[in-house]
């Protein structure tokens, strides 16, 4: 049986990942290949559940030891997935009281053993107005300087990411009404 392929597909709120992703799994699933698209944080969040969490934003207010901890155990069950492509929803970083903090340290990278990164973003004004939109999270308040500052976070964690697993790069613009070509680049990248 071949290997599975672990992607890793990392965007900042608002670049339309979500979307992108069921583009991406339809496509897939029409050419008859295995997918399971897994978020990061929502596995994270439903272990976190177990020990009093009660709201998904709150795990990025919590002490960094338990960030951490909780980004390992979800890891080691990313890990374990057989689906032929399994895509990690994932962020490059996730923003604590402390700084920027990695969304895929070296210890997690370890663990998953991804085969691709998939970075998308989309120009920072059509990422302010898809926020502004977007009534169904907490977020912090956010501004366009805000905005350029993570789209470039984003590129060098990822990037970072890439050169300490010697695992390829791509970066997606998802340019607003053209996520049909976001969805074929991405699928061109992963050779599928």
């Amino acid at each position: 049986m071949a290997e599975n392929k672990k992607i890793v597909l990392v965007g900042i709120p608002g670049v339309g990942k979500t979307s992108l992703l069921t583009m991406i799994v339809d496509i897939l699933k029409s050419k008859n290949i295995q997918v399971k698209v897994i978020s990061y944080g929502t596995l994270m969040f439903d272990i976190a559940k177990e020990n009093g969490l009660q709201d998904r934003d709150g795990l990025r207010k919590l002490p960094i030891s338990e960030q951490q901890n909780l980004q390992k155990i979800a890891a080691e069950k990313i890990a374990t997935l057989t689906e032929a492509i399994v895509i990690i929803d994932t962020h490059a970083f996730i923003t604590s009281t402390e700084g920027y903090y990695p969304g895929l340290p070296e210890y997690v990278l370890k663990i998953i053993k991804p085969s691709n990164f998939i970075s998308v973003a989309a120009k920072p004004e059509e990422i302010y107005n898809r926020r502004m939109q977007d009534e169904t999270r907490n977020r912090d308040n956010i501004t366009l300087i805000n905005i350029r500052k993570e789209l470039e976070y984003q590129t060098g964690m990822i990037s970072a990411c890439a050169v300490i697993t010697g695992t390829p790069v791509r970066h997606i613009l998802n340019d607003e009404g053209k996520i049909d070509e976001a969805a074929d680049k991405i699928i061109s990248a992963l050779g599928l």
